[in-house]
């Protein structure tokens, strides 16, 4: 999942944070490393999980992607009971962003999944807040006449280089009507009856 479009969202959609929102793929909530004013908060990218393909013959795969927005305030008692109330005020700000947000034109609608308190001391609240989204790996068929879309798998891509089938070869060997006793008491019999070709292209 792409971190730019959240951070533009979450920026442009929760004035509490005054724009102090920040983007990574790892983030510690014990250390300081932007020195932010608070509140402030960090879109962290942790990764994705993926269900089997339902299908025998083409791989196509739901996977979905986790985000947490990681949410730092100050914390003026050690109960932290105005951060709460803060978090809450948040919470609303970031549900409003991004439940059903679409990051990328190819994800379902952003979803919240949870929330869970990281780190609380004498100077700040850290509290986490999940979303996440699924998409398709693989793709769907095309309509009639439209292109196809660029391979998302190596099936795909093999399947894309294969020449077009111009047609099906047939031999046909009847199973009964035809047996030959001497070969066989029952059919098929390994002679073949019928040829035939079935030309597809024009």
């Amino acid at each position: 999942m792409r971190l730019a479009p959240l951070i533009r969202q979450v920026r442009a959609r929760c004035p509490m944070f005054a724009r102090r929102v920040f983007g990574g793929l790892d983030w510690d909530p014990s250390k300081d490393v932007n020195k932010a004013d608070m509140p402030s908060a960090y879109v962290v990218v942790l990764g994705d999980d993926a269900d089997p393909s339902p299908s025998q013959n083409a791989i196509q795969q739901v996977v979905r992607e986790t985000v947490d927005v990681c949410v730092e305030v100050f914390n003026a008692d050690e109960r932290g009971q105005i951060s709460a109330d803060v978090l809450h005020d948040l919470r609303a700000e970031l549900w409003r962003a991004l439940v059903g947000f679409k990051p990328s034109a190819d994800d379902d609608p952003l979803q919240y999944d949870s929330s869970d308190l990281m780190l609380i001391n004498r100077s700040k609240a850290v509290y986490r807040f999940r979303f996440y989204t699924e998409f398709q790996l693989g793709r769907n068929e095309a309509g009639f006449g439209l292109p196809l879309r660029p391979a998302e798998t190596w099936q795909e891509l093999e399947i894309d280089g294969l020449p077009p089938l111009e047609g099906v070869d047939m031999d046909v060997d009847f199973i009964d009507v035809m047996v030959d006793p001497n070969l066989s008491q029952t059919g098929p019999d390994g002679r073949i009856e019928i040829k035939t070709r079935e030309d597809l292209q024009p």
